[in-house]
């Protein structure tokens, strides 16, 4: 995609006065569509429009009456928790005739409504489109026909449409997540979790079936995810012949001691002559070709239901803001756009320039051009394919290079959920790229003790879903030890370090380049892995366990904010981890529906609070019953969770009671999220990557020799890419006494959790306002969607 010229403009200057927008779902539901819906309605309140919902999508729109209704503030609160649409979705047969678009047409005209938000599939945005395109018609048409005045045609000349697209399945081009995807991957890994464990007490076969009739995106992550045997998708059915080598492979795992298989089968699972594959042809396969106890669960709508994800209740509050402005930016010649994600960026495309790739997919795998269709799904739908294959399938050792290194890993600092998977994935590509791979105990202290042995493939088994860090991890820096650590990697002979942990492994990976002038047993390529639910890693907008941590403190507010449903008026201060970073504090607070989020990057005093007492007081005299305040544990020294909630309880009184909550460490626990599970096993696969080739490049005279600053990295997602970047360049960057990056991305989601909790402030839309194009090809680098 084309980047924009960096521009910086503030929302102040666009008004949504004198507009009417209204907002409806369409087509199949999604989880995080309330999300968006409530963000439109109050982005676009904030800026002075009136808002509409459209009940039951076009149906909705076709019949009128009172599935037009205007919204308020308070009609879209608690809504950010629900799954599904509040507003309804139906399929319309009546819209895809001219005489139904006429309706529409009228019904909108009546309440002055030329701003279309539209949630929904390719087919809902397509139809918003044609919609758009037959406007200045249907209005002339309906003048003819005497239903409105002439003046009408003018004043009411162009509909504007913005797209968000809401769809489980994540078929739609041009986006790296559609709304609702994040959370049927949780649904999917929970039921996969929950059987792994029943399967391996009878030693069984699984055959899932998971939502896909024509993308196999929530099949392929899941078996990503989990760790699956066989994955069978649409995009690339499988080669002929491929029963005997999935039995080959099955009877392969059970040998090598495993006691279950998990094979995951997207609904449109088709083989080389586009004839479907079915759970129970499957299962009739592996009972009769190798005896197992074999069962089938089919998922079906458990995937669309549930509460939303973190992650999707933010990407459908960004989305929804970012909605609003491109309406309010949008002129008579402006085509009709789409809302994507790009990395973790909110962008613009032109709707159907989306949708005719989604349709050039569908017609490539009905050519049978399975490749093409596999590119055509994009960078992060191959990087997904062949990191399932590389970590799936293990090459004969006749097969496998021949390099003689020595890789070692180990994690460093807190435990993160994600790390077993992230030491799984560099245990087997490390193989596959024909290394010996050494796994270290306990960290930097268990190197130094000699906790050092080799670890093999089969060892790593079953690692994706674990929380912690099966490898034990500790805060120890190498710094006082080199000489003992120097010892034992001359010892086992250790051509390459991979340290996967937070700060404590940036700090310690600075000590090792800088230990590169007394020892050149550190003169070896090193590379960093961010892993820290705190996030506060610089070089880098995500950590490997942040997303895990967010869902616990999410699905935690939820719990409590439901504790007081059907008391009265009440407040609820909640304190997170994060150190000095308010990553969790303020991220979370967006995702939960906080009223505000108290961090120390954004210094406050004592009138703040005062404010902020008074926002909620002023609330509370609505309808609107619970208010959630999020502080940072070390947001301030003096203005304590104790003190807030003394404050809020006192000031409050005779409006609202207050209760606090410290969270502690179930933030750390728990298994990794799907998004966790998958940045940590493709990030690591990049990084083993990059160490095979540094190998490759400083193996000069019998041994390796690397002693540049390229040679010492930290791998990040930056903003839209994946960067390798020297520690040594990151230190000018980082705030060491606080332990966080000085500049911080995440910073500017916060005004946004203040527009929607009503709060007068600025937003930078400096990222926003140009229309971009979809490309076939990113630049090579270019791949941050890695993440999912």
């Amino acid at each position: 995609m084309a980047q924009p010229e960096s521009k910086k403009i503030f929302f102040e200057n666009l008004s949504g006065a004198g507009k009417a927008i209204a907002v409806l779902t369409s087509g199949g539901d999604a989880q995080g569509m309330n999300a968006a819906v409530r963000a439109v309605v109050r982005m676009g309140l904030y800026v002075g429009a009136k808002v509409y919902f459209i009940h039951e999508g076009y149906q909705g729109m076709v019949d009128g009456g009172e599935n037009i209704v205007e919204a308020s503030w308070e009609s879209v609160s608690s809504m950010l928790q629900v799954g599904g649409t509040v507003i309804g979705s139906a399929r319309c047969k009546e819209f895809r005739s001219h005489e139904g678009r006429l309706k529409a047409a009228h019904n909108l005209v009546q309440q002055g409504i030329t701003n279309l938000c539209v949630i929904g599939g390719d087919g809902s945005l397509t139809g918003a489109n044609l919609f758009r395109e037959e406007w200045s018609g249907l209005l002339t048409e309906l003048v003819e026909q005497g239903l409105i005045e002439a003046d009408a045609v003018q004043k009411y000349s162009a509909l504007h449409i913005v797209g968000m697209v809401g769809s489980i399945d994540n078929d739609f081009c041009g986006t790296d997540m559609t709304i609702g995807t994040d959370s049927a991957l949780h649904r999917i890994i929970e039921v996969v979790d929950a059987i792994m464990t029943t399967a391996q007490s009878h030693q069984r076969t699984f055959v899932l079936e998971v939502m896909g009739r024509h993308c196999g995106y929530l099949a392929l992550v899941s078996a990503l995810a989990c760790g699956a045997d066989w994955v069978l998708i649409p995009e690339m059915p499988p080669e002929d012949g491929w029963e005997d080598k999935m039995c080959e492979k099955l009877s392969a795992n059970r040998a090598g001691m495993k006691r279950l298989n998990i094979i995951i089968v997207a609904e449109g699972a088709i083989d080389r002559s586009n004839r479907p594959i079915t759970t129970d042809y499957i299962k009739d396969l592996v009972v009769k070709c190798l005896g197992f106890d074999t069962r089938v669960t089919i998922l079906g709508h458990v995937q669309r239901g549930g509460t939303p994800s973190a992650f999707d209740r933010i990407l459908a509050s960004r989305m929804g803001v970012e909605a609003v402005l491109a309406l309010l930016e949008t002129t008579a010649n402006t085509p009709a756009c789409v809302v994507s994600l790009c990395g973790n960026q909110s962008v613009r495309l032109p709707l159907m320039e989306c949708v005719q790739m989604t349709q050039e997919v569908q017609r490539a795998m009905d050519g049978k051009r399975f490749e093409e269709a596999v590119r055509l799904r994009g960078r992060s739908f191959e990087n997904n394919l062949r990191t399932y294959k590389l970590l799936a399938h293990r090459k004969p050792e006749s097969e496998l290079p021949v390099s003689n290194f020595n890789v070692a890993v180990l994690n460093v600092g807190a435990p993160a959920a994600g790390m077993n998977a992230a030491v799984r994935s560099a245990v087997r590509v490390g193989i596959s790229e024909g290394h010996k791979m050494f796994a270290v105990n306990d960290g930097f202290e268990g190197f130094y003790k000699g906790q050092i042995k080799e670890i093999k493939w089969a060892d790593v088994g079953g690692w994706t879903g674990q929380g912690g860090t099966l490898l034990g991890t500790k805060r120890t820096l190498p710094g006082k030890h080199v000489d003992k650590i120097a010892e034992q990697m001359r010892m086992h002979n250790i051509n390459a370090l991979l340290i996967i942990g937070g700060f404590e492994a940036f700090e310690s990976l600075l000590q090792l380049y800088e230990a590169r002038a007394t020892h050149e047993d550190f003169c070896i390529p090193m590379c960093m892995l961010p892993a820290t639910i705190s996030n506060n890693v610089p070089g880098t907008d995500l950590s490997i366990g942040a997303d895990t941590a967010l869902n616990a403190i999410v699905e935690t507010c939820d719990r409590i904010k439901q504790s007081a449903s059907g008391t009265k008026r009440r407040v609820f201060i909640i304190e997170t981890m994060g150190g000095y970073c308010g990553y969790l504090a303020s991220v979370g607070g967006l995702a939960a529906g906080a009223d505000a989020a108290y961090i120390y990057e954004e210094p406050f005093d004592i009138r703040d609070l005062q404010a902020n007492v008074e926002h909620l007081t002023e609330k509370m005299k609505t309808s609107i019953q619970r208010g959630l305040v999020l502080r940072n544990e070390n947001c301030n020294d003096n203005y304590t969770t104790d003190f807030i909630y003394q404050l809020y309880s006192e000031e409050g009184r005779g409006v609202f009671d207050s209760r606090k909550n410290v969270l502690g460490h179930m933030q750390q626990g728990g298994a990794p999220s799907p998004f966790d599970r998958n940045f940590g096993t493709k990030i690591t696969a990049k990084a083993m990557q990059w160490v095979s080739k540094k190998l490759v490049e400083t193996y000069r005279q019998g041994r390796v020799f690397a002693n540049t600053e390229d040679s010492c990295c930290l791998l990040g997602m930056r903003r839209r890419a994946l960067v390798f970047q020297p520690v040594v360049q990151l230190k000018d960057e980082t705030d060491f006494v606080h332990r966080i990056p000085k500049e911080q991305w995440w910073l500017k989601l916060r005004p946004l959790m203040k527009i929607l909790a009503k709060y007068k402030t600025s937003y930078d839309v400096s990222d926003s306002g140009q229309l971009m194009h979809v490309v076939r090809n990113r630049p090579k680098d270019s791949d941050a969607s890695v993440a999912m």
